[in-house]
């Protein structure tokens, strides 16, 4: 890209939109081109200035956030970033804002800290035009089993005593696609770490077991390891696994990302060595590779998600690089492939 990121801004507070204005203006590699006020306002700039990402309110006079960024992705693939009240209500508006096709979000009371990186990381996003009216219909039972059967590759049933998933950036609809087709008799437990801030991961956890067969929660400290249930590791805390149950353990700076994919693996190293299943799936950065590429050393799986289906090709290309993928899927396969591996 010649010369700085353009990002638009679009917040009804006109003290908000200065101070976003001026934070973003203290990295040289962006550039606010034009504000908006309204949802309106902000549609007929995005569409007219074609600006190279933007960040996006939710709560606006005329045109709310939601009904602007349908408006967004529907006629452009320009990435939204979504500013996001550290709320339970923030949270499920902003999970329904990414299902709608925004790229990521940034918490307000944390702008300073992410706001560069995250629109960074937007730029280089994967967005796909959302047209209105085009919804996917849902897979017919044949379609399952030839995906499955796709799948299955050279590779039969493990023996698995846990999946593992790490996710980021384009994470919370990857991981909808990766647990539809799980059974609610599954035979072990999945545990994820997916990059979020408290409030966000119980949200994330109820809307996905609202929507999947398989049971899924948010992890607590002391939770016994259950078949068939999701633990998702809870927002700006790390989880780890023994061999019966989980431990919820606060940041101490040691990593960069919390809760870390590499801490989860680490732990699932220790607990279960080669009887691990790994699963790494879009985010931006290289976390979990390091321990996700011990465990394939040991003799564990790991598959990783393909380029073509990530909506920041980051995790994934950085366990495929170093040699920790056994496999490279598409993201509507991972899931069958992981039922196939299980014997399910």
């Amino acid at each position: 890209m010649v010369g700085p990121i353009r990002v638009l801004v679009i917040e009804d507070s006109s003290f908000m939109r200065n101070v976003l204005a001026r934070r973003i203006g203290t990295d040289a590699r962006f550039q606010v081109i034009d504000t908006a006020e309204n949802g309106l306002q902000g549609v007929e700039k995005a569409l007219r200035l074609q600006p190279d990402v933007i960040t996006l309110d939710v709560e606006m006079p005329v045109m709310n956030g939601l009904d602007a960024l349908r408006h967004i992705v529907a006629k452009s693939s320009i990435p939204v970033v979504m500013l996001s009240a550290m709320t339970e209500a923030g949270a499920k508006v902003t999970l329904e804002a990414l299902e709608i096709g925004a790229v990521d979000f940034v918490p307000k009371s944390k702008g300073d800290l992410l706001i560069h990186e995250i629109l960074f990381a937007a730029v280089s996003a994967k967005v796909k035009l959302h047209p209105t009216n085009t919804a996917m219909p849902p897979r017919s039972v044949e379609t399952c089993r030839q995906l499955t059967r796709r799948s299955s590759g050279s590779v039969q049933k493990l023996d698995v005593k846990i999946v593992i998933i790490g996710s980021s950036t384009g994470g919370p609809q990857a991981l909808a696609e990766v647990l539809k087709p799980l059974p609610s008799n599954l035979s072990v437990p999945v545990v994820i770490a997916q990059h979020m801030p408290p409030q966000f991961t119980s949200a994330l956890a109820k809307r996905l077991n609202d929507t999947c067969a398989i049971k899924v929660v948010e992890a607590q400290h002391g939770d016994l390891l259950q078949a068939a249930t999701v633990y998702i590791a809870p927002g700006g805390m790390h989880l780890q696994v023994n061999a019966k149950s989980l431990v919820v353990l606060p940041d101490d700076g040691s990593s960069l990302y919390h809760p870390s994919v590499d801490i989860l693996a680490r732990s699932a190293l220790s607990a279960f060595g080669k009887h691990v299943l790994g699963v790494m799936l879009t985010g931006m950065g290289s976390d979990g590779c390091k321990e996700f590429t011990k465990l394939k050393q040991v003799g564990a799986f790991n598959i990783s998600q393909d380029q073509a289906s990530c909506v920041v090709y980051g995790m994934p290309r950085s366990l495929v690089d170093a040699g920790g993928a056994n496999e490279i899927l598409p993201l509507d396969q991972i899931g069958y492939r992981v039922r196939t591996l299980l014997g399910c």
